[in-house]
Order: structure tokens, then C-alpha cells, then sequence
């Protein structure tokens, strides 16, 4: 599998769920909307007033399971980190492609944007046979 195969798949997902350390640095788990640049970061949107916000600012380690519906599935280890400033409008185009809803969002009091940079991405199909499971380290 290539880094581009990579960005195809995780592009024909929807959503992921996003795995971090909360304030106190308990596990906590969201199903978020998810989009992904070629560069395999990817991108979604929060309010600032939900669990994981408080928990990435504290603690920018951040993990998805993405793709659970059928034999493949894609685990993947990052960095978050919110963006602000002249990258933002990059970022949402990107996220906005994925969710053509997503500007009607920005009206919402403390919407904000993250993006998570791969660590560590492993791509799991257990309809092959033999089982292919591929991993990657950025």
C-alpha cells in the first residue's frame, strides 16, 4: 500500500474515531467528521466548550480508529494541534470538501479546527487472504 492508497482510503471515510487523554489524563473517545490532506493529516472540527478540546490543548497526542464497517480498518497515531492564522482558511477548505456542511458550523459560538500529523499509521484488511496488514512511521 502507498502513501497515496493511504489518502484515497482515508478520504472515503466519513468518520473516525478520535482517541486522547483528557485534563486529568483519563482515556476518553469521540466520533468526529473527518477529512484528510495528502499529506495524511487529518483534519476536523470541534467546539471549544466539548471534553476533547480542553484535553488535546493539555496533551496534543491524539489517535483514530477509522474505518470499522468491514474487514478494513486503518489505526492511526498522531499529533493535534488547533489551527489558527493564515493556515486555517487551507484547512477548512480541505475539512469543507469532506463536509459541504461545515460553514453553516462556523457560525456556532467557539467553533474551532484541528489537524492531527501522522506518527504511526497501520492498514488492516482482514478480507485478504492472506490477512495484509501494512504499517508506516512518519
Amino acid at each position: 500500500m502507498t502513501k497515496d492508497q493511504l489518502f484515497v482510503y482515508i478520504k472515503q471515510q466519513k468518520l473516525g474515531v478520535l482517541s486522547y487523554l483528557g485534563p486529568q489524563g483519563n482515556p476518553q473517545s469521540a466520533l468526529v467528521g473527518i477529512a484528510v490532506t495528502p499529506e495524511l493529516e487529518i483534519v476536523f472540527d470541534t467546539v471549544k466548550t466539548s471534553r476533547k478540546y480542553p484535553g488535546l490543548i493539555a496533551n496534543p497526542a491524539a489517535a483514530f480508529v477509522i474505518g470499522c464497517t468491514g474487514d478494513e480498518t486503518l489505526q492511526y497515531e498522531g499529533i493535534a494541534r488547533e489551527i489558527s492564522g493564515p493556515e486555517l482558511p487551507r484547512y477548512k477548505a480541505i475539512y469543507f470538501t469532506g463536509w459541504p456542511d461545515g460553514p453553516s458550523r462556523e457560525a456556532w459560538p467557539q467553533i474551532c479546527y484541528f489537524v492531527v500529523q501522522p506518527k504511526w499509521i497501520r492498514f488492516s484488511d482482514y478480507g485478504d487472504t492472506p490477512t495484509l496488514i501494512e504499517e508506516f512511521k512518519f
